[in-house]
């Protein structure tokens, strides 16, 4: 006959929630840690690259509605209406 090796024993429920904790404990001190390596914006660069983006946002607004009015026009001349 040949060895049987006895049956490790499976965690319980216990090791699985206290794995689970500190897992989460884990992501929160690699989050906190990660977040103090960040170089955040002055108020100034806010504000201006916000500036930027609602300037380009209106550009993009008025281009877009040049060519609605366009296309629009153009399908009304072709359908007769």
């Amino acid at each position: 006959m040949a060895d049987k090796k006895p049956a490790a024993k499976k965690p319980g429920i216990w090791a699985h929630i206290k794995g689970f904790f500190a897992g989460i404990g884990k992501y929160l001190k690699d989050t906190r840690s990660e977040l103090k390596k960040v170089v955040w914006p002055s108020r100034k660069e806010t504000v201006n690259n916000t500036c930027v983006v609602l300037v380009v946002v209106a550009v993009s607004a008025v281009f877009m509605l040049a060519l609605d009015l366009g296309f629009g026009g153009i399908i009304h001349l072709l359908i007769g209406a």
